[in-house]
């Protein structure tokens, strides 16, 4: 059996403001190509379908066109809820929808309720962990005194063990949506611990022929047996670097036979660029972050006007930016910073961080309103201001 491991679609997630879900609805097309060129016969995806719990309409229509080029391709599917979804929302019509090869396992009491999907082998047993937070699922699972991920988990796989021990002879795979030890965080995921500890050792898939985790966005490999696949695409420029990538899984008479990485293809790629505005809009050598999304570090000494507008002359795709002081940002606390100081050099330093250091008038302007602000007691003080000609001929409320 030839099975491929996917996760954390996301459909409906937002990249700094951009939609993605065309992007989404590519790197889609691209997995159930994969299912057509290598064969594959059951596809898993262990969690975080969507990107949230109420997903658009949109979202839902790029995720069942996703579900259905992968029907297409001649797979069967088998998708467990995560952090992000809604169980019961993604589950709803899961005996209507594995009626046509998509099979939902987002509730606890269907943990020990595997697919049976067979080979010529015989069959092998799909189990969907959905995600677990300890505190709503602990009494479900017969363990009141449960705190821990770990500890759920370990309740999870008792029951998956207790069902498959009457199985003899079938191979089984487990889906579930975790932060397992010695897997590594790319930023861009949603933290699953709520008072507790939030990972799960290893061991505790153990005796498992095949274990697909989802939540982690990047490809890792923890133990031959035991793998993220990761993302379909990047979801924070601390992935830029990341290739994206599936597993293709291959189940023997025996269990698990050989396991290989197939990358998919980038939608668009993320480029993180620093320097002045000039030279970002005019350096050659930033060309092929054209069509990059982009984050861009200005280093000018003074903070640009609209600078978004003006990158994404040349960058369209730019979506974050940021202004960097080329000295640097002081480490101290602000609280030392200021100790000492009058109120005209703290906010002449204010303005100087935010924007760039005060003209002499704008100083002028400053201390007047300061000194009103000290003189005023019991109303509204009015601060002279001077005419171009130097005279006092109006006056404001300060």
């Amino acid at each position: 059996m030839r099975i491929l491991h996917t996760s954390d679609w996301h459909i409906g997630r937002t990249f700094h403001g951009v939609d993605l879900l065309a992007d989404q609805e590519c790197s889609l097309a691209a997995i159930a190509e994969l299912v057509a060129a290598e064969r594959v016969d059951v596809v898993v995806l262990p969690g975080d379908v969507y990107d949230r719990s109420i997903p658009s309409a949109d979202a839902i229509a790029v995720c069942n066109r996703g579900f259905e080029a992968i029907r297409a391709a001649g797979a069967t599917i088998v998708a467990t809820s995560g952090n992000h979804d809604s169980p019961t929302r993604l589950g709803a019509l899961g005996s209507f929808a594995a009626a046509g090869g998509l099979h939902l396992r987002c509730r606890i009491g269907d943990v020990a309720r595997p697919v049976i999907v067979p080979d010529v082998h015989g069959e092998v047993a799909f189990y969907g962990i959905p995600y677990l937070e300890p505190e709503i699922t602990r009494a479900e699972l017969g363990v009141p005194q449960a705190r821990s991920h770990a500890e759920i988990l370990d309740a999870a796989m008792r029951l998956v063990r207790a069902e498959l021990a009457g199985r003899p002879g079938a191979r089984s795979v487990v889906l579930a949506h975790a932060f397992v030890v010695g897997g590594e965080a790319t930023g861009s995921e949603r933290s699953i611990s709520v008072g507790g500890v939030e990972t799960v050792p290893l061991w505790a898939f153990d005796g498992i022929d095949y274990v697909a985790l989802g939540h982690l966005h990047s490809p890792q490999t923890l133990s031959d047996s035991v793998r993220y696949s990761g993302s379909p695409l990047p979801y924070s420029f601390g992935e830029r670097s990341h290739r994206k990538a599936v597993w293709i899984v291959e189940l023997d008479s025996s269990g698990l036979a050989a396991v290989e990485r197939r990358e998919l293809p980038v939608v668009r790629g993320l480029s993180q660029l620093t320097g002045t505005l000039e030279d970002l809009l005019t350096e050659a050598v930033h060309a092929e972050a054209e069509s990059d999304y982009v984050s861009v570090i200005l280093t000018d000494t003074t903070r640009p006007v609209d600078a978004l507008r003006k990158l994404r002359d040349r960058f369209p795709h730019a979506v974050h930016v940021e202004w960097a002081r080329p000295e640097g940002n002081p480490e101290l606390r602000y609280r030392e910073r200021v100790q000492g100081r009058r109120d005209t050099e703290i906010a002449q330093s204010f303005l100087t961080d935010v924007r760039g250091a005060p003209s002499s008038a704008e100083m002028t302007w400053l201390e007047r309103a300061l000194s009103a602000a000290v003189r005023e007691k019991d109303g509204p003080v009015r601060v002279p201001v001077e005419t171009g000609a130097g005279e006092d001929s109006t006056e404001l409320s300060a």
